[in-house]
């Protein structure tokens, strides 16, 4: 073969042509290959990919190609998260329609997921904002409405004014801010849709059917947030006929209660006040409006409060109990309601202490004499001040306080959970339609299933403001009854955009199907998904919010398993100047410019050697530039002149020769079954550079010469498309190395063959061999016989005996 030069960009378009015209990724399911899903979270349509989007887009790639050589039917497909405010904003900005501003980027992006190289089935592909997608997001929200799932409710919600929106509480930032536009988020009673997410809780926290990261699986764990405790009811002293109910995992700590906090939205906050408090109350509350969930609850805040004037009563002791309110009490958690019990709890006694309010031990420490407590006692101990339990440990109190509080009609054991049901409405104009109908005769009425979709009107006028448009377009606004045939109006808000992502998995299996959401059939051959990656970052919303949409659909009979992703891999964060990527910090890093030059294998292999992926890695223009110096050492090591070999070449070359290619291949193989990329490339590096060294020895055969250059490109086939391909046809084999499997290693060639022998005569050391570990025990022998410094001991002696080990000596026993 002669030597030529590589040109990456030619070598690439080339082949990317190819495999296009050719259709080699394109998969059907009646292979007689076993199945293999694997998919990555599909991008958002901003405007263009930049290397961070590459690091979750290529390394995956690599690991599905990967499982195709493994002799799998892969489904590696590729869509587009069309709908969202982003798009909306921008509209506003450049005086664009959003479907304009995205169908323009999803062009741009496709583009450039194209010239990654990867072994996407473009005939899969999806878009959520084309009604052909959105018209089953519809269907699916009225199949969850019929079965009781969706329902309209009225409650306080995240408002960002700028952007004129409901935020769920995932799209709040800890600060309090809008995660899209930094504004002040702000509380607000609305009317909106919900999914009963939270008739889920207790599956969702089984996680025996999935292989994922743990730290998903605690952090889903926790935002579902079980708690078994007691609801107790505390009496009021103006009114017989009103109570309060707290929820509390401490009931021995009862009597240790000295003042009770609401939150500020609490129902009984507006009766209880008194008048000389009210106008204190109402300022504490509409200050409290304008703090997000997030920040309310933050641990770094101060705690305060206002007293409003009243008081419960313990039913337990009698005792009078000051009613006050908080912020970071929250309606939506629990009852609304908290017992303060400043001795026995850290915030409890930091705001006790602010305010004065006494502190009362209840559960003394170990030699404890009746002292004040200098901070909150959180530990096991004794019940004191506490009645008939006194003397009791604690642990067994809890128990023992239940059963009374029970016996005696005060409350009951419960168990609750910090999960609330998920709010899907969104008051923007670029999001599914709510397929729902009010009508003054017939009220809520849902659009059936034959009149869908619900399109979104093309004359919207978007206001400067960010109000949706949708309730000022009468073309959209203004329908009739599905019941009666009436003058109707429609919903104006649409769905959140998670919506999209919540089943766009399944719409992968069957994307032109027109009369379902997707084919039961050939759901039923591709789910659930093998293997899924992503960033953690979504795994209190995107995933959880995923496995809750496959739980439900199963229930409404639609599918018939129970999760969407066996399997999770969370990579790590590739950052620029010590900083995640992102256009308002200007540090990002486009691939154009260097796939232009180097190619899009370089840009590949740098992303999965710049380290481990599940940790990520800096980016540097030294690391890239190294790695397309080995591409290029690759390209001369196999285009480059073959050396002239030698008919037969020495036998223990070749031996090491094979034991370090199939070393390579199960480092290659373990490494790409675990993700483990950057190690694997380092094993190939290593394999090419004594490739390398063989070349110039020229000890081996030529046909071992072809073999390992076969191995290689094998081996380099998953992360280097391009150049496996290119120089799997110059090396003469057929079209394409995309569809060979992945080579297969002897674990006897892994064995270090060779073995030092010791030789002694008489028990003495006098001369060492290096043999094949298997070596007969007749050939070891006469081997040690014809030793030159052995002979010198054996001379005209008698050999009495020879004593053999296995691997280790010979033993010649002489007189």
């Amino acid at each position: 073969m002669t030597d030529s030069e590589y040109t990456p960009p030619e070598i690439e378009a080339k082949w990317q042509k190819r495999w296009e015209n050719d259709h080699l990724y394109k998969v059907t399911e009646d292979s007689p290959r076993p199945k293999w899903y694997e998919m990555t979270m599909f991008p958002y349509t901003s405007g263009a990919l930049h290397i961070g989007h590459w690091y979750a887009m290529a390394p995956s790639d690599v690991h599905a190609r990967f499982r195709r050589m493994q002799g799998y039917n892969v489904m590696h497909p590729m869509g587009f998260d069309a709908f969202g405010l982003p798009a909306e904003n921008a509209a506003i900005k450049n005086k664009i329609h959003p479907f304009t501003w995205t169908m323009q980027n999803v062009e741009n992006m496709r583009r450039q997921l194209k010239s990654i190289g990867a072994c996407y089935d473009w005939d899969r592909e999806l878009v959520s904002c084309l009604p052909e997608y959105y018209q089953w997001t519809q269907f699916l929200f009225l199949k969850l409405y019929h079965a009781g799932l969706a329902y309209r409710g009225t409650a306080p919600v995240n408002w960002c004014p700028h952007c004129q929106t409901v935020l769920a509480n995932e799209q709040v930032l800890n600060d309090g801010h809008c995660e899209r536009c930094d504004a002040t988020v702000i509380k607000k009673d609305l009317e909106q849709w919900f999914f009963r997410i939270t008739n889920y809780a207790d599956e969702m926290l089984d996680f025996s059917k999935v292989q994922w990261p743990e730290r998903i699986k605690t952090m889903q764990t926790n935002w579902i947030g079980k708690s078994q405790g007691t609801e107790i009811r505390f009496g009021m002293e103006a009114s017989d006929d009103k109570e309060i109910r707290v929820f509390t995992t401490r009931p021995d700590t009862i009597f240790g209660v000295t003042f009770m906090v609401l939150a500020p939205e609490h129902p009984l906050v507006g009766k209880l006040t008194t008048p000389e408090h009210r106008k204190e109350v109402e300022d504490y509350i509409t200050a409290s409006r304008h703090r997000s969930e997030i920040e309310r609850l933050s641990t770094t805040k101060e705690k305060d409060g206002v007293f409003i004037g009243a008081y419960a009563i313990n039913k337990l002791n009698g005792e009078r109990v000051p009613i006050w309110i908080a912020d970071y009490v929250l309606l939506s958690y629990g009852t609304g309601a908290v017992m303060g019990v400043p001795a026995h709890d850290e915030r409890d006694f930091a705001f006790a202490k602010k305010y004065q309010i006494p502190i009362k031990t209840v559960i003394a420490p170990h030699g404890w004499k009746g002292e004040e407590l200098t901070e909150a006692y959180i530990e096991p101990g004794t019940m004191v001040n506490s009645g008939q339990f006194d003397g009791i440990p604690n642990k067994q109190g809890i128990e023992e306080v239940n059963d009374f509080i029970e016996s005696k009609d005060y409350g009951q054991r419960k168990t609750t959970y910090r999960l609330r049901d998920w709010l899907i409405s969104r008051q923007r104009y670029w999001g599914t339609p709510i397929p729902m109908v009010y009508c003054p005769e017939c009220g809520v009425v849902p659009v059936p299933e034959e009149d869908l979709p619900v399109l979104l009107p093309e004359d919207a006028e978007f206001k400067p403001t960010g109000e949706s448009p949708l309730k000022y377009c009468e073309s959209f606004v203004n329908t009739t009854c599905p019941r009666c045939g009436g003058k109707a109006k429609r919903e104006t808000d649409t769905m959140d955009t998670f919506m999209c992502s919540n089943w766009y998995y399944m719409r992968y299996t069957s994307p032109g199907c027109d009369t379902v959401p997707f084919d039961p059939a050939k759901m039923k051959y591709w789910m659930p998904v093998d293997q899924y990656t992503g960033g953690a970052e979504h795994a209190v919303m995107h995933l959880f919010y995923s496995r809750f949409f496959t739980k439900a659909l199963r229930d409404v009979g639609l599918i018939d398993f129970d999760e969407p992703f066996i399997r999770l891999f969370n990579q790590g964060t590739i950052v620029y100047q010590k900083h995640k990527m992102s256009k308002s910090r200007g540090n990002v890093i486009t691939p154009e410019e260097y796939v232009s030059v180097l190619g899009a294998d370089t840009v590949r292999a740098y992303l999965m050697f710049i380290g481990p992926w599940s940790q990520g890695g800096e980016w540097s223009d030294t690391g890239i530039n190294g790695i397309s110096r080995w591409l290029n050492r690759v390209w001369n090591l196999v285009a480059g002149e073959e050396p002239a070999f030698h008919d037969k070449g020495d036998p223990s070359a070749i031996l090491e020769l094979q034991r370090i290619t199939h070393r390579t291949i199960k480092k290659a193989y373990q490494d790409l079954d675990s993700f483990h990329f950057n190690t694997m490339l380092a094993a190939l590096m290593e394999f090419s550079n004594y490739l390398g060294n063989v070349r110039d020895s020229k000890a081996i055969d030529r046909k071992s010469w072809q073999e390992a250059i076969t191995t290689l490109l094998l081996l380099m086939a998953p992360s280097t498309p391009h150049l496996a391909e290119e120089l799997w046809e110059r090396t003469g084999h057929p079209y394409s190395i995309h569809q060979q499997l992945f080579p297969s290693w002897d674990e006897k060639l892994l064995v270090n063959k060779q073995v030092t022998m010791v030789i002694q005569v008489n028990g003495k050391l006098r001369d060492k061999l290096t043999v094949d570990a298997s070596i007969a025990e007749a050939d070891a022998k006469q081997l040690a016989l014809e030793q030159e410094r052995v002979k010198n001991y054996i001379e005209g002696k008698e050999i009495v005996k020879i004593i053999f080990v296995p691997g280790r000596l010979v033993n010649i026993v002489a007189r």
